[in-house]
């Protein structure tokens, strides 16, 4: 801008100044689409959990991935420093219960699932089971179960 009053050359300022302003909005147009993207890649960690389906990091690049396993380290950290040794998991129950205990079935083979009391079930594909709500709710998000609605 200067430039062109200092060799009379004025006529390219109004030019200059709409390229300058097309550029600015640009950059804001860019800044709002991956803050947009962000917020959705944060959402993935709490609909999937810590393991992203492939279909899912297909879509995303290396930056993506590298920013969700660190998102991923730091919630698990603050997990681990809430609710004494174990930690608290507040990933799960992301709707509040209206019971402790769920009937789910299975979508897929999963192989063998051990619950609080020590016993283990066989997660097969269409088999159904009655199970405490916090130990499955991270495999329905994940597709393997499904709550069955009575």
């Amino acid at each position: 801008c200067n430039e062109a009053k200092s060799e009379g050359r004025a006529e390219l300022i109004p030019s200059i100044k709409l390229r300058h302003c097309c550029l600015l909005r640009n950059q804001r147009c860019v800044t709002a689409y991956l803050y947009d993207r962000l917020l959705r890649i944060r959402a993935l960690r709490w609909e999937y959990g810590s393991v992203l389906p492939p279909n899912i990091r297909f879509h995303m690049c290396a930056e993506e991935l590298q920013w969700f396993g660190q998102y991923k380290k730091s919630l698990a950290s603050f997990m681990r420093s809430l609710g004494g040794e174990e930690g608290l998991d507040i990933t799960q129950d992301m709707k509040p219960p209206k019971s402790l205990y769920i009937e789910v079935r299975c979508l897929k083979d999963h192989g063998e699932f051990e619950i609080d009391d020590g016993t283990v079930i066989l997660l097969k594909k269409n088999s159904q089971h009655f199970l405490p709500r916090w130990k499955c709710e991270q495999l329905i998000r994940q597709g393997v179960l499904e709550h069955v609605v009575s």
